[in-house]
């Protein structure tokens, strides 16, 4: 059975998300670029700003597919919820390095940021019917 019917809810939630993740892939290229670049943990073997790049042309090519793409909404919301795990390590690292960047500019603040990313993910899940598919006992949806 393959049925990928969202509701208008979460079609709504879906295009919202979509179009944050636009937003902040601008972020990435213009006014936050350095925001985004102190996100990036030290460890890793690249350039910072290639990160920053890179890791906006994500943004803004899942943020699109949320938006237009609906027919592949399901993989669409995989992938994004894969994105937010794979960036959660620059998070951890604001964190523990006590990075002031998109206001978070308390240890507080920035705890409180890391139990946004569950929310995040399971918000693409949710409005592309991906977390529907993932339980279902049927697998070939």
């Amino acid at each position: 059975m393959n049925d990928n019917k969202t509701t208008t809810l979460q079609n709504l939630a879906r295009i919202l998300l979509g179009s944050f993740m636009v937003f902040a892939a601008i972020g990435h290229f213009t006014f936050l670029r350095q925001e985004f670049q102190a996100q990036v943990p030290d460890w890793l073997p690249i350039g910072k700003d290639l990160i920053v790049i890179l890791s906006g042309v994500a943004e803004i090519s899942l943020g699109l597919a949320m938006i237009f793409l609906s027919k592949h909404k399901v993989l669409t919301g995989k992938l994004l919820a894969l994105f937010f795990i794979i960036i959660f390590p620059g998070n951890i690292a604001q964190y523990i390095n006590e990075i002031d960047a998109f206001g978070l500019d308390t240890d507080g603040k920035r705890l409180t940021r890391l139990f946004f990313q569950p929310v995040l993910i399971l918000w693409a899940l949710w409005s592309t019917g991906a977390l529907k598919q993932l339980f279902s006992k049927d697998q070939n949806q």
